[in-house]
């Protein structure tokens, strides 16, 4: 990405000092998000898994919110439906963003699971997660949940997972199907920041989530503030 980016400058502009500021700029920028990356590989390297049939039991599986509907959304249902069926989770918490009336990740999320034969009562619903790090966290600090199978994506759920850890959260990751266009600029140059916005949130601010809320415990006596199944 460096390379490509220094290819925009002409090389007659290397000499002057706002365009030397300019490089060394982009130099510590790339490696910042380097180090972001192995910071947050390294320590997830033996935590996902893509075989249901080889990924430890745990009793809750938090699925990540994203856009109803959309590729990213429909392969983390089928992963977490294929989990549960599997008997490698015993809950589902689906947590997303619900910050508008005509927005409602977490409800879709439970309508598309009953779909894919999972019962409503086993399925929790978190309308507070606002982010990556808001989602994680609140499976512990609302929902009572330290060991967790993180379902996304394979480069969302190494993100989360650091995240947990971070709170000590004991998580491992379950990855979704992956789609060719992760590997697009775009959606590469937003993760890389996503890694940075990470670890300067979990390692050196210590954010909290927006919302904390009512405590609740998963389980088969709970409320589970999912809007009941169709």
């Amino acid at each position: 990405m460096l390379r490509t980016l220094l290819k925009l400058i002409p090389a007659r502009f290397y000499t002057r000092p706002t365009y030397m500021l300019m490089i060394l700029l982009l130099f510590i920028t790339h490696a910042i998000i380097m180090i972001s990356k192995d910071i947050i590989y390294d320590a997830t390297v033996k935590l996902t898994w893509h075989d249901v049939n080889k990924i430890p039991p745990r009793d809750v599986g938090l699925v990540l919110g994203a856009k109803p509907g959309n590729e990213y959304f429909k392969a983390r249902i089928n992963a977490a439906a294929s989990l549960y069926h599997a008997e490698k989770v015993k809950w589902l918490l689906v947590s997303g963003d619900n910050g508008r009336k005509d927005y409602d990740e977490p409800s879709a999320m439970q309508q598309a699971l009953i779909a894919k034969g999972v019962p409503a009562a086993a399925i929790f619903c978190d309308y507070a997660g606002f982010s990556t790090l808001d989602s994680v966290v609140r499976a512990q600090k609302v929902f009572g949940a330290d060991y967790i199978t993180i379902i996304s994506q394979e480069f969302h759920t190494r993100r989360a997972i650091w995240i947990a850890k971070q709170y000590g959260i004991d998580a491992i990751g379950f990855n979704a199907v992956a789609f060719n266009k992760e590997f697009t600029l775009y959606p590469r140059s937003r993760e890389n920041l996503a890694r940075v916005s990470a670890i300067i949130d979990a390692s050196i601010l210590h954010r909290q989530p927006k919302y904390s809320g009512p405590q609740v415990s998963i389980g088969p006596d709970s409320a589970h503030g999912c809007p009941a199944g169709k």
